[in-house]
């Protein structure tokens, strides 16, 4: 809807006028713990972070009218299908949108992300995270503390957010 608007108004950004994904994830010094999510994906299945304990888990909060959202995704698809078979888990946090606007995204995409994705159409979730902007993007460790975070485009796969993933999946 946003993204529209912008649109209408003459205010379109193209890829060229994006600054490059950041290659790498903030720590935090305060292991503090995650907040709660548990919201329904695309096929009306509920994820809830309480029970993801015991696995690494990325949670990304996204919308398709977000540039660096749209350009970071496959990045988090290729993260996720290279840990496929550990203890890490991929989740993606739609924010304000219906379940239609995503679907006609991910069409968009060159494959379908291996990943749930989120409703959260009503946008409750940006207080209890205290999100201030999109993408913002959390790594919770195995005991569910956050463990590091980001705000703004990453590119998941790139081998320091992978080192850093792969860090937090040793015991």
């Amino acid at each position: 809807m946003m993204g529209a608007l912008l649109m209408t108004m003459g205010m379109t950004t193209f890829a060229a006028d994006l600054p490059a994904l950041s290659h790498s994830l903030t720590e935090q010094a305060a292991k503090v713990p995650a907040p709660v999510l548990a919201l329904k994906d695309l096929d009306g299945q509920l994820h809830d972070l309480a029970s993801l304990k015991g696995k690494v888990v990325l949670v990304n909060f996204w919308a398709t009218w977000c540039p660096p959202c749209r350009r970071e995704m496959p990045s988090m698809d290729r993260l996720a299908r290279k840990l496929a078979g550990t203890p890490f888990v991929a989740l993606a946090v739609d924010i304000g949108e219906d379940a239609d606007t995503i679907h006609t995204f991910i069409s968009q995409l060159d494959a379908t992300p291996s990943f749930p994705i989120l409703l959260d159409p009503h946008a409750r979730i940006m207080q209890t995270w205290k999100i201030s902007g999109l993408p913002t993007t959390y790594l919770i460790d195995s005991q569910g503390r956050i463990a590091y975070s980001a705000v703004g485009g990453r590119e998941f796969d790139h081998p320091e957010i992978e080192r850093q993933v792969r860090a937090l999946l040793k015991p």
